[in-house]
C-alpha cells in the first residue's frame, strides 16, 4: 500500500506513538485523519500536517461512525488504519487495604484498548471492503499491543489482558478480512517514551531505559512509526504481531 495520496486514520493520533505515525504518514503524502479525545493537541497537529481532526471516544459506535463519515467526506475512503489509542491503569489485583481491584477501572482499560481497537477496525474494514483494490489489496490495519501482552508486570492485569487480546485478535482478524484483501498486523512496543510515562521523574525514566539490553534507552515514537510505515508498504506482511523492544523481557516489577 503506497502512502502518497492515500487516506489514513490514526487513533490516539494527538500524541505519542500516534502523533509520530501521523507525521510519518503525512510526510509520505498520505491524507491523515486523527481520532483522539484531546482536541487541543489533535487540532494543532492536524493543522501542522495538513490533516483533519475528529474528537472520538474509540469505544463509542456513534463517535466512530461520525468520525469515519467526516474523514471520508474530506479524504475519500480510508485505506490505512493505525490504532494507537490506549490507556493504562496500574492497579494490583488486591489493594493495600485488602479490597479487590475496582471492576470499573478494569473494564475501562478493556473497553478502550480492546473494544475500541476492534470497534474502529471493524467499521473501517466494512467501508473499505466496498472500495476497488489497488495493487492486489484494498488496505491495511495496524493495531498496537505491548510487550505487556507477554511479560505483564505486577499491577498490569487490565493492561496486559487488553494487550494480549489485541495480539490474539491479529490472526483471526487477518483471516476474516483476507477475502476482502485487507491486511492486519500488530506492533507490540516495549518501553517507549509516551504520555503514559511522562509523569515519571527523569531518574525513573533513566532507570527504565537501562533495563533495555540494546539499545539501553527508551524507545522513540519515531521508531514505532517507522515500523508501522514498513508494515503498511510491505504487501506480503500479514497476520503478524511484531515486538519492537530492544530485546527487553519485563521483570515482575
Amino acid at each position: 500500500m503506497k502512502l502518497a495520496s492515500t487516506a489514513a486514520i490514526v487513533t490516539g493520533g494527538a500524541s505519542g506513538l500516534g502523533a509520530a505515525t501521523a507525521r510519518l504518514l503525512a510526510a509520505g503524502g498520505a491524507k491523515v485523519a486523527l481520532f483522539d479525545l484531546n482536541a487541543d493537541l489533535g487540532e494543532a497537529l492536524a493543522d501542522d500536517i495538513g490533516g483533519l481532526f475528529a474528537k472520538v471516544n474509540v469505544s463509542s459506535e456513534d463517535d466512530v461512525i461520525a468520525a469515519l463519515d467526516a474523514a471520508e467526506a474530506v479524504h475519500g475512503v480510508a485505506r490505512i488504519l493505525v490504532n494507537c489509542a490506549g490507556i493504562s491503569s496500574p492497579t494490583k489485583t488486591i489493594l493495600r487495604d485488602g479490597s479487590p481491584h475496582p471492576l470499573d477501572s478494569f473494564q475501562k482499560v478493556i473497553e478502550i484498548n480492546l473494544i475500541g481497537s476492534y470497534n474502529v477496525a471493524s467499521k473501517f474494514a466494512a467501508r473499505l471492503a466496498k472500495a476497488e483494490p489497488i495493487d492486489e489489496e484494498r488496505g491495511v490495519i495496524v493495531n498496537t499491543a505491548s510487550v505487556a501482552a507477554f511479560d505483564g508486570q505486577m499491577g498490569q492485569c487490565s493492561y496486559g489482558a487488553s494487550k494480549a487480546a489485541i495480539a490474539g485478535l491479529t490472526l483471526p482478524l487477518a483471516r476474516d478480512l483476507a477475502s476482502f484483501l485487507i491486511r492486519v498486523n500488530t506492533i507490540a512496543p516495549g518501553v517507549f517514551m509516551t504520555p503514559i510515562l511522562e509523569t515519571l521523574t527523569p531518574e525513573a525514566l533513566a532507570s527504565l531505559g537501562k533495563q533495555v539490553p540494546m539499545p539501553a534507552r527508551l524507545g522513540r515514537p519515531e521508531e514505532y512509526a517507522a515500523l508501522a510505515g514498513q508494515i503498511i508498504t510491505n504487501g506480503y506482511m500479514n497476520g503478524e504481531t511484531i515486538r519492537i523492544d530492544g530485546t527487553i523481557r519485563m521483570a515482575p516489577r
